[in-house]
């Protein structure tokens, strides 16, 4: 999860799947992203989607996609070391909720022990 205009430098890349250019602001994000494009279930990509309304303020998930057989997941791109830091807990479970109550249950963390090798 990212404040929504967050200014540093990214990544930018364009992937068959994704709507539009894809900002990646990690490596954690560009290493999930080729795992995203490599899936064949995954049948579209959106890069820091926007929270509407979100309780904690302007932030994005990191990943929301189609999948094949119509179903969204979500996914948030978390370092490790990260995890145990309040705020951290506080905006995942937010993010979790707010997907949640769109009907979203397929939400996942990924940090970057999962993708070192992708």
């Amino acid at each position: 999860m990212l404040k929504a205009k967050i200014k540093q430098r990214c990544e930018k890349r364009s992937l068959s799947k994704a709507v539009g250019v894809c900002r990646l602001f990690s490596s954690i994000q560009s290493r999930y992203a080729n795992k995203l494009q490599a899936d064949k279930d995954i049948k579209e990509i959106r890069c820091n989607y926007a929270l509407d309304n979100f309780e904690l303020g302007d932030y994005t998930s990191d990943f929301v996609c189609l999948k094949a057989d119509g179903s969204y997941l979500v996914r948030e791109c978390v370092d490790r070391r990260h995890l145990t830091k309040p705020l951290t807990i506080r905006l995942l479970e937010a993010s979790r909720l707010y997907w949640l109550h769109k009907g979203i249950s397929d939400w996942g963390i990924v940090v970057n022990s999962e993708v070192a090798n992708g």
